[in-house]
């Protein structure tokens, strides 16, 4: 997949989880520091409908898109929803379980980026 391609993707993802009233949510640029991926979006919602609605909504979205995720995890519990689609892995968190986890300050060597900075 391209730099391009991952930028589209990710800002498909963003727009997605916005549109279902995602809170903070963050787009961290990993691609200097790890070859896991180039991006991480984080997002949280404040229950279990909302997380899963911001989550079906971003797959929705980027399946329209052509994208589809290789891996899904705690769509169930709806505590951390972890979609992998290869080079942007997206964390859909409850409040409580962002806090706990704290991606952004394990992954603090990557860069905070804006929306906008996804332009293509």
């Amino acid at each position: 997949m391209t730099l391009k391609q991952s930028k589209e993707m990710a800002k498909k993802a963003c727009q997605a989880l916005e549109d279902k009233k995602a809170k903070d949510v963050r787009i961290l640029d990993i691609s200097e520091v790890s070859v896991l991926a180039d991006y991480f979006l984080i997002a949280s919602g404040s229950n279990r409908n909302q997380v899963q609605a911001m989550v079906d909504n971003v797959e929705e979205k980027l399946r329209e898109a052509g994208f589809s995720p290789k891996q899904v995890e705690g769509y169930n519990t709806a505590n951390w929803v972890l979609l992998d689609y290869g080079d942007i892995i997206i964390h859909v968190f409850d409040e409580e379980n962002r806090l706990f986890y704290d991606l952004e300050r394990i992954w603090r060597d990557g860069s905070l980026i804006q929306a906008e900075e996804l332009e293509v």
